[in-house]
């Protein structure tokens, strides 16, 4: 024992010892600790008093946590988390590496469902832990079945063949073109064993359009759909998977074959005309309207966004007004609402019918019906489906004297299209879909509360005049916080004046735009529809205007790409801040404080070193403020996507060699002999590669067109573009990464030291980001689209055309 001076029963954590009162004896060991205890009462009465008052805080803590829990399972919104880990549950599914059978989902959620299950008694508290779990395994069998339901072929390549089919649905764009969705009957010349089920086909060439439900035959060029422009960004050959569709475009004007046309279903002669009247009501709305105008009014009835100029629809989207152009559930609710108060007046003018009849249903009913004709004639976008379902549950529970806007009617919806659509989750649809629906029903839910509460204060006059423009801007406001997170994942960008755009535009839409196009949808069987549209066409002139406005302010935040971390926490914050009604609710707001935070320090990590897309075709070196690429004009799609992905801006150009010529922006060219051999020729390119290398600054590229490119990275690591193979085994030596879109076998590099990515390696990895922290010799940190190409919607990645199989070995670098 050693002696000393301290404060009643604290350990000191440093040497291990425990301290007491009095004159401080140190004791160093547990049993000099209970030998002193028992011989000081005093001390043996502090330490229980010390844990006893630890178990009491404890008590009081848990007691308080039980008595929320109760409340929250009073208000009953618990069922609102279900669609959550469920839809959790199948974007976890779509995520991994490689399949999970059914076999063993269903034994998870059978294992978790009897865990719930027996928490009885004591153990009843438990029962939403062990419930968790297994939603959550059902969200994940859900997306299974779906997969294995779907089971669609993606081409391995792009291939031109002959193809003959029966057309689905047309629409046109604002060129005057014809897309047609396209249902394949066979094809030739060649014969493709493994071609896709329906392909969307673009017709450049003028010609007659086919009708919905005749036969076309052309030569096309089908293409399999792209990969991430980037790991972790969107995966257009997923949407392909599960949309069940392919893509190409005709070669000339497609052609009616001689043979007529054979019987078509019953299924086919309703769906086609139902397309020829939703085809006749866009082009009497446009021809009515004109221009842009017109197209937009179109396409909020009709769902036809292509013949909407792209200039039109960039300003809209720099305007945050884009999803103006989707029938969501703004349009839906606009139009159910207008015809529910509309017919309900109508319905009370009648003397005595209000008295004697339930004038409200009778509203329901026909507002049911009327978004029921709206969801036939838009075309089925999933986007109006999904509002479509919302509307249609809030309009039956009107009519079984229920409340129409709860959390639990969304909830009920979001159920219904997981169930049936489970890939939908993954998609930036739903998800801001729900989220606005979701954030919406909660903040004026808490609004009336509040109402309810001060029910006895008096509203002033300048209350009462400023009401509608506060629900106006809190509307916006609520909707563009709410689905801000998602945008910034799915988008890499938000707009800065996006608030106010929508607060300018929302009377607009909820006035002007929106009912007077549902008046004239229903005067159109009269011919009567000219001034309400007229109507309609002036808000829409207006909300043009707006736009415009807006996007001259050039405000737009480029958030770049966010970590899984930071959007989980925010996204899952946000729901229970939406859900909670007592002080747990404080919760969600500290998980969003959490997830900004994460964000924050991940935009602060070190961007990518090298990018490759995933054809191997253009290369690019990051540097702080641009992206130097091999391409003096890169493609428009992919680099696009760099850029909001990175958030950088700015775009280096390569330094082209000349041709002919000895001397070109400062870099002597050796001679070259054009007489030559290959392989002297492949020599003095080299030479002359080495010679534009050595003057090259990081950050940028110089290239010889149609042979090579070389540049240097930030950090100085050395890279070639190789476009001419034979150049290849004299340039690989003298660089430490080569990149080669070709599929040929290359020839070994003498010292073995550069990293070879080719267009056979890409094929199976998509498009990688490489991290050099440091110069050579040091190893370089290579981040790949795919970790594997199990996933159904990534096979086709690993398929032989030539054996008609598929290559079990995995691109490893």
């Amino acid at each position: 024992m050693r002696e000393g001076r301290g404060p009643a029963g604290m350990r000191d954590a440093e040497r291990g010892a425990w301290r007491l009162s009095g004159p401080a004896v140190v004791l160093d060991t547990p049993e000099a600790l209970q030998i002193k205890v028992a011989q000081d009462p005093l001390a043996r009465l502090d330490r229980r008093f010390s844990a006893g008052r630890l178990r009491t805080s404890a008590g009081s803590i848990a007691g308080i946590l039980r008595a929320k829990l109760r409340e929250e399972d009073d208000f009953g919104h618990g069922f609102v988390l279900i669609p959550v880990l469920l839809a959790l549950g199948a974007v976890l599914w779509f995520s991994l590496p490689d399949n999970v059978g059914l076999a063993k989902l269903a034994a998870l959620l059978c294992i978790f469902g009897i865990s719930a299950l027996l928490c009885r008694g004591d153990l009843r508290a438990w029962r939403p832990l062990a419930l968790a779990p297994a939603i959550l395994v059902a969200g994940m069998l859900l997306a299974a079945i779906e997969t294995r339901r779907v089971d669609t072929v993606i081409l391995d390549g792009p291939v031109t063949t002959n193809l003959r089919g029966t057309v689905l649905s047309r629409e046109p764009d604002d060129r005057g073109r014809w897309r047609y969705l396209v249902e394949i009957a066979g094809t030739s010349g060649p014969k493709l064993r493994r071609p896709p089920e329906k392909a969307t086909l673009l017709a450049r060439s003028r010609h007659e359009p086919f009708p919905i439900g005749s036969t076309i035959e052309g030569k096309v060029r089908l293409s399999p759909p792209s990969g991430p422009a980037l790991p972790g960004l969107n995966d257009f050959a997923f949407d392909a998977y599960f949309k069940r569709v392919g893509v190409g475009f005709f070669y000339g004007a497609p052609r009616r074959p001689e043979e007529g046309n054979g019987g078509l279903s019953l299924s086919l002669q309703m769906t086609a005309r139902l397309v020829a009247l939703r085809e006749a009501v866009g082009n009497r709305i446009r021809s009515a309207i004109g221009g842009d105008t017109g197209a937009i009014a179109a396409a909020l009835v009709t769902g036809e966004e292509r013949a909407i100029s792209r200039e039109t629809v960039e300003t809209l989207r720099a305007a945050g007004l884009s999803h103006v152009l989707a029938i969501s559930g703004l349009n839906m609710v606009l139009a159910a609402g207008t015809f529910l108060i509309g017919a309900r007046t109508l319905l009370s003018l009648v003397p005595g019918l209000a008295a004697r009849r339930p004038i409200k249903k009778f509203a329901a009913a026909g507002a049911l019906t009327m978004v029921f004709l709206y969801i036939l004639i838009s075309g089925g976008a999933v986007s109006a489906l999904r509002s479509w379902i919302m509307i249609s549950i809030m309009l039956v529970a009107v009519l079984f004297d229920r409340v129409s806007i709860s959390l639990r009617n969304v909830a009920i919806a979001a159920l219904i299209v997981i169930a049936w659509s489970p890939s939908a989750v993954a998609g930036p649809g739903f998800q801001m879909s729900f989220a606005a629906t979701l954030a919406l029903v909660a903040g004026y839910a808490r609004w009336r509360d509040h109402r309810l509460r001060n029910a006895d204060a008096k509203t002033s006059r300048l209350g009462q005049v400023s009401g509608p423009l506060v629900a106006t801007v809190a509307t916006s406001l609520i909707g563009g916080l709410a689905t801000a997170v998602y945008a910034a994942a799915h988008f890499h960008r938000l707009p800065a004046y996006g608030l106010l755009a929508n607060v300018l535009t929302t009377p607009l839409i909820g006035i002007l735009i929106m009912p007077f196009g549902l008046f004239a949808m229903l005067l159109m069987p009269f011919g009567l529809e000219h001034y309400p549209l007229m109507v309609m066409g002036q808000g829409l002139d207006w909300m043009l205007a707006v736009a415009r406005y807006v996007a001259t302010l050039d405000g737009e935040w480029a958030t770049g790409r966010i970590g899984v971390t930071g959007f989980f926490l925010l996204a899952f914050g946000g729901v229970l801040l939406c859900v909670l009604r007592t002080r747990l609710a404080f919760a969600g707001a500290a998980l969003i404080l959490l997830g900004g935070s994460s964000i924050a320090l991940e935009r602060q990590a070190e961007r990518p070193s090298i990018t490759i897309s995933e054809d191997g075709q253009l290369v690019g070196l990051i540097t702080g403020e641009a992206i130097a690429t091999n391409k003096a004009r890169p493609p428009e799609f992919i680099f696009s996507q760099w850029q909001r992905a990175l958030a950088l801006g700015g775009h280096i150009a390569p330094v082209e060699m000349p041709a002919g010529g000895r001397r070109r922006n400062g870099i002597e060219r050796p001679p070259r002999n054009s007489t030559a051999a290959h392989p002297v020729d492949a020599m003095a390119s080299a030479a002359e590669a080495a010679t534009a290398l050595s003057a090259a600054k990081p950050g940028a590229f110089s290239c010889r067109k149609g042979e090579w490119c070389v540049g240097r990275s930030r950090e100085g690591w050395v890279v070639a573009v190789v476009d001419a193979p034979e150049v290849f085994a004299a340039l690989c030596g003298r660089v430490d990464l080569v990149v080669a879109a070709t599929r040929r076998t290359l020839p070994a590099c003498p010292s073995g030291k550069p990293l070879v990515v080719t267009g056979t390696t890409l094929r199976q990895t998509g498009a990688i980001e490489i991290y050099a922290d440091a110069a050579p010799p040091e190893r370089m940190r290579i981040v790949t689209s795919f970790p594997s190409t199990q996933r159904p919607w990534q096979q086709h990645r690993r398929y032989d055309w030539r054996s008609d199989t598929f290559s079990s070995e995995q691109a490893a670098f």
